[in-house]
């Protein structure tokens, strides 16, 4: 390849995984690299791995990761002479990337005249009609009146999507079937549009049903030339955030690939595009893939999070691609050497801390383990979070990329599998059991996805299972463990247990699991092995090797590594397939019932109110919407716990709330 000659110092405007993955590239190919962090970001990793770091502001993004002047005089201060934006952030911001021009600071990304033909919905689809590239039936027009788009919505008919025109990661988007809901729907669409990108234009799109999300990778420089590293599939999606990621798509025809990568290079040639971009497209997956299938859905103007996949199956690192493009050389490749070198299989899950089994409900707080093995031919993990780090209320709670590799689609996800049993995720509630229960649906063995595979198998994949008997036997044994006179013994003499002159010595710790059910385990020790009865049920345990937090164990001829954490009030246990988190017996359970009662409405994470919808007094239908929070920048509506009466309520607009505060209570009739 060629030399790089114009840019010898990159400032990453971003933070977390995609910051730590810049890097990486700039220490491969000799470049140094700069770190900007804010408040909360002080010691995080990217700010440790990067050759140089600038403070920029206060924790929340409004004040630092988002302030392009600090951000561009950060690089003026360090001598950069380009900023990569990663993805998210400033990364598709038009203004930022000019002012990055004016300053004579190069822009890793597209121009801004390309951001702004892509920008609005509505203008990108008009402009992929003229370059002959196929889009959904719909309205995107300047009248944004309430008449307008319900006369649309039944001029192309339920059920339909309104779509932020400036939207993206699922904000400002809204499914509806009927007529009666079309005024509401419209009514918060807009008001998601307004908050998170400053615009509430809608557009309304027909709704296609069991749709896939299939992407094309483009790449384009600026001596006019433009290729595709093929598709991704990422039609496994929650709310319409993406969950897992492969490339190539399962099942895809030969014929149908050309189609649409001719279609992505179309679109990219059609805006003078240089730089990484994704062209997304709903796909009809209600029958077999054909070139008359798929449809422009929108174009994402910045390196997507799922890029490694693409990485994986083209032998390519498309970050130094997009520092070689901005550095003024023609692509690397060309259309047919691309294509020659594909090969293999490449899955990707995004590991959260959040609760699949509570609303997805994200979790803040401290990282206290995070373990996952090396990365591999086979394995990648991309991250910027280690042990001790803080999942902060201001960020996306992303711990980590999992990434797999394989000859083929199967052995892909047999490598993503046992990462997924090799990682865990302690201190914080994670989705790495859904997730491992998700790849391992029957379904998605087959390659039978659709974005609404989650939902339609909630029931299977959203249900928090019980914890069993040999379970509460684990979290037993690893309390055993960390007893500080713990000895694997029949000795009185040498054991701190509690002994009979005729039989082993035992004694009960009592756990309580999610649910409030409270179970005593009886543990005795032997010489050789330990024992544990929980639910009636026995278990023997023979101790191969144990530490701080790992457990190796044989039980019933199988050995089993574990994940523990014992604390002082709960223990958490890792096994290859599920996380358990259990209080250890607490004497102050009848209190926490008192503040969470049947009838009071608990902030369901820290938030800032926008709508209240009742008053004291007002009677109330169970389920009827009371409030409507903004958390992590995405709307929630809180509905009435049971029917009743409204009382306690002194909440407005505006005011923010904290994690588990009470915001109002539902008195029965009757109270």
């Amino acid at each position: 390849m060629e030399p790089i000659v114009n840019i010898q110092k990159i400032l990453i405007a971003n933070r977390g995984e995609i910051a730590c993955r810049v890097i990486e590239t700039c220490r491969k190919i000799g470049i140094k690299s700069v770190a900007v962090y804010s408040d909360a970001d002080v010691a995080a990793r990217h700010v440790r791995l990067a050759d140089e770091a600038v403070h920029i502001g206060p924790a929340s993004a409004s004040e630092s990761y988002l302030q392009s002047s600090r951000i561009i005089d950060a690089a003026k201060q360090t001598g950069a002479d380009a900023i990569h934006p990663g993805y998210g952030f400033l990364s598709e911001n038009p203004d930022f990337a000019n002012a990055c021009k004016e300053n004579g600071i190069r822009f890793i990304g597209p121009s801004a005249e390309s951001m702004k033909a892509m920008a609005l919905k509505g203008a990108a689809k008009a402009l992929m009609i003229e370059a002959n590239v196929p889009v959904v039936p719909g309205y995107h027009g300047d009248d944004q009146s309430l008449e307008t788009l319900t006369l649309e919505a039944e001029r192309i008919g339920y059920p339909v999507l309104l779509k932020a025109v400036a939207g993206g990661g699922g904000k400002g988007m809204r499914r509806v079937d009927n007529s009666k809901d079309i005024a509401a729907a419209i009514d918060s669409a807009r008001r998601e549009g307004e908050n998170s990108f400053g615009n509430g234009q809608l557009l309304v799109e027909k709704l296609i049903e069991r749709p896939r999300h299939i992407e094309i990778q483009v790449f384009g420089d600026s001596h006019g030339n433009a290729v595709h590293l093929w598709e991704r599939d990422c039609s496994l999606q929650r709310r319409h955030q993406k969950v897992v990621e492969e490339a190539p798509a399962p099942n895809m025809p030969e014929n149908v690939r050309k189609a649409m990568g001719g279609a992505a290079v179309r679109a990219a040639q059609a805006i003078q595009y240089a730089g990484a971009g994704t062209i997304e497209f709903i796909v009809d997956g209600s029958k077999e893939l054909s070139e008359d299938s798929f449809y422009f859905m929108e174009m994402n103007t910045r390196l997507q999070v799922e890029h490694p996949v693409t990485e994986c199956i083209t032998g390519t690192d498309l970050v130094e691609w997009q520092i070689r493009v901005a550095d003024g050389q023609h692509l690397p490749k060309s259309q047919p050497e691309i294509d020659a070198q594909v090969s293999g299989h490449a899955f990707e899950v995004r590991l959260y801390a959040e609760d699949p089994y509570n609303d997805f409900m994200p979790a803040i707080g401290s990282v206290k383990k995070f373990k996952h093995p090396v990365s591999t031919s086979s394995m990648r993990i991309d991250t910027g979070i280690e042990t001790g780090d803080a999942i902060s209320i201001h960020y996306d709670p992303m711990v980590a990329k999992l990434i797999s590799y394989g000859a083929d689609r199967q052995q892909a996800l047999m490598a993503m599998k046992s990462l997924l049993e090799q990682t865990s995720l302690i201190g914080l509630t994670s989705n790495r059991d859904f997730l491992k229960a998700l790849i391992s649906h029957e379904d998605f063995g087959r390659g039978d996805v659709h974005t609404g595979f989650i939902a339609d198998n909630s029931e299977q994949l959203l249900t928090s299972p019980a914890v069993t008997s040999l379970e509460f036997g684990f979290a037993a044994l690893a309390t055993h463990l960390n007893r500080p006179t713990s000895h694997l013994t029949d000795d009185p003499w040498c054991g701190g247990d509690a002994f009979r002159l005729n039989m082993s010595g035992g004694y009960t710790e009592r756990f309580e699991d999610g649910d409030g059910v409270e179970v005593a385990c009886y543990i005795s020790a032997s010489a050789n092995e330990i024992t544990v009865t929980a639910l009636d049920e026995c278990h023997s345990f023979t101790v191969l090797s144990h530490s701080l937090d790992t457990l190796e164990v044989r039980h019933s001829g199988k050995r089993l590594l574990l994940t523990t954490a014992v604390e002082t009030d709960t223990v958490t246990v890792v096994t290859p397939d599920k996380t358990i988190t259990l209080k250890r017996h607490s004497m102050n359970a009848a209190d926490d019932q008192a503040t969470e009662g049947p009838g009071n409405l608990m902030a369901p994470m820290p938030g800032k109110i926008l709508e209240v919808l009742v008053s004291n007094g007002d009677a109330v239908e169970a389920g009827q919407p009371l409030l409507v929070m903004e958390a992590m920048k995405m709307e929630q509506t809180l509905s009435a716990p049971r029917s009743g009466t409204i009382a306690g309520l002194n909440l407005k607009a505006g005011d923010q709330v904290g994690d588990g505060s009470l915001l109002l209570e539902v008195h029965e009739q009757s109270e």
